[in-house]
């Protein structure tokens, strides 16, 4: 059983097989949510946060790669396991070359696909610099938990603004954009403006910086977007 609850997203159009991967994966303990097209599937990604990715390639409307380009673009680091009747190298290629991590094709044997499953999932815990508790100035981040504490009050934040604070966290030392932040926080679809990106920033310094007006942590990159210093 996974050591903690571990969240995959099946995108797949087809019923049975989807329902048939989804029911093997919660006897493993996984908690899964089902997508049956592209567009839906990003829209869950950007809801749910999921730990790793089953992706179908033949989807109605947007497609597999579409998905798959999509999130890369975005610059999400979670696993993406590609499922596909195509078999032709250069369709291996294709899809690992957009970043897929791992490439499965139709028909598949489930404990094959569960063991690449528990594969690609390792293989990410070991690599990923996501930590549990995360402290800056006086703030300390229960990522497990989602608890968010200043000077060991707990801080009540919506849940786009921890998912905000969650995305700057994991680019840490890095500046983003606040296109990426719309497409990561909000969805790729989402029809806002980045002044929305600039509210809910001015609302985490209130409730996290010393100084909201001049922010150590999370500072202003000028002319592209924001950054988090730990």
């Amino acid at each position: 059983m996974p050591d903690r609850d571990v969240r995959i997203l099946v995108v797949e159009d087809e019923l049975p097989i989807r329902r048939g991967l989804a029911m093997n994966l919660r006897a493993e303990g996984y908690d899964v949510i089902e997508a049956p097209t592209g567009e839906e599937g990003l829209r869950l990604f950007g809801e749910a946060s999921p730990d790793l990715m089953i992706l179908d390639l033949m989807l109605p409307g947007v497609s597999g790669l579409d998905v798959l380009q999509a999130l890369r673009e975005m610059e999400v680091e979670i696993p993406v396991i590609i499922l596909s009747a195509r078999d032709r190298p250069m369709d291996k290629v294709e899809g690992l070359e957009l970043g897929a991590d791992d490439y499965v094709t139709k028909p598949f044997g489930v404990p094959e696909l569960l063991a690449r499953v528990k594969a690609q999932l390792r293989r990410y815990s070991r690599s990923s610099s996501r930590r549990q508790t995360v402290r800056f100035g006086h703030v300390e981040v229960d990522r497990a938990s989602r608890i968010v504490r200043r000077e060991g009050e707990e801080v009540s934040l919506t849940p786009k603004a921890y998912k905000l604070l969650e995305t700057l966290i994991d680019a840490s030392g890095r500046a983003l954009s606040r296109e990426q932040l719309l497409s990561r926080v909000w969805g790729w679809d989402y029809e806002g403006t980045s002044r929305t990106v600039d509210n809910f920033v001015r609302a985490l310094r209130i409730a996290l910086e010393s100084d909201p007006d001049r922010p150590k942590h999370i500072v202003t990159v000028r002319g592209l977007g924001y950054r988090l210093d730990l």
